[in-house]
């Protein structure tokens, strides 16, 4: 029996979801701490061999271009800086996180090849902008983590939102409110403070739909507009692809014109085969 649900009810399904890694756990909640003992951090992270052998091949990707090897956290941590290194781990704790629950019509790989198409145009959007790079990287690859939470702890009924967006040929966030009355939003919003995401990062996903709404931050534009980017261009692709309507007011915030979308289509389709292959398991 499916039907109506309430964030209450998302808030205890939140706690049977895997648990992160105590040492990824750490570093969300460091967010805001000056006095974080680098190698201890990367001590404990180096404790889990998948963790870090991803985060050495995302660190050693096009993404970042560096022109040494790096072998270990501590050494990323030195080439890239401790808030990128961070962004790094925590985008790959995450995607390990959530299995490839059963639930009819979702395709868990397509959900990741555009939640990859999405952070690697709004990191290029961000360093246009002269924004927090890392910031927007991550807050792109998460700003739909929602619908996994859905996806994972209610299955069942997140079948009957997909099985009526089909009948009415609508958006997914359409499809949610009508049958949850709650939508992925608010269930990523529920994560985030479940798991201690930084304000930066909880006011990116709540507003990404939204970001001409007051209070919506400089970040949740930049990833409303990589997400249209990132359907438009069909990295993920999917047979029912919808590119979601594209608040205009947040296109001119960005200030882009052609020549700057052609680099930021050229770039996201240059680097997406790469860094696909490191997240993707």
């Amino acid at each position: 029996m499916t039907g109506r649900l309430t964030y209450d009810e998302i808030v205890q399904g939140l706690d049977d979801l895997p648990a992160l890694p105590a040492a990824v756990l750490e570093l969300l909640r460091s967010v805001d701490e000056d006095d974080v003992d680098l190698a201890v951090l990367a001590e404990k992270v180096s404790h889990d061999p998948a963790l870090t052998a991803t985060t050495l091949r995302l660190a050693n990707s096009s993404l970042y271009g560096l022109l040494v090897k790096v072998t270990s956290v501590q050494q990323a941590i030195t080439y890239l800086g401790f808030q990128t290194t961070r962004n790094l781990i925590k985008a790959v704790a995450i995607t390990r996180c959530f299995a490839d629950t059963h639930c009819a019509g979702f395709n868990h790989e397509a959900f990741w090849r555009h939640a990859i198409a999405c952070a690697i145009c709004a990191k290029a959007l961000a360093r246009h902008a002269r924004f927090h790079q890392d910031y927007a990287f991550t807050a792109g690859l998460l700003h739909d983590i929602g619908r996994l939470v859905l996806v994972t702890c209610f299955p069942r009924h997140y079948e009957a939102v997909l099985a009526w967006r089909t009948r009415h040929d609508s958006m997914l966030l359409e499809a949610e409110r009508a049958v949850l009355d709650i939508d992925h939003v608010q269930a990523g919003l529920a994560l985030a403070e479940h798991w201690h995401f930084s304000d930066t990062m909880r006011l990116a996903i709540g507003g990404h739909h939204a970001p001409e709404q007051a209070g919506a931050s400089y970040l949740a534009t930049i990833v409303h507009v990589a997400d249209a980017i990132a359907h438009a261009l069909d990295l993920a692709r999917m047979d029912d692809e919808m590119v979601p309507p594209l608040v205009e007011a947040a296109w001119n915030r960005l200030r882009l014109d052609d020549a700057v979308c052609h680099q930021l289509f050229q770039e996201t389709e240059r680097q997406y085969g790469e860094i696909a292959a490191v997240l993707l398991p």
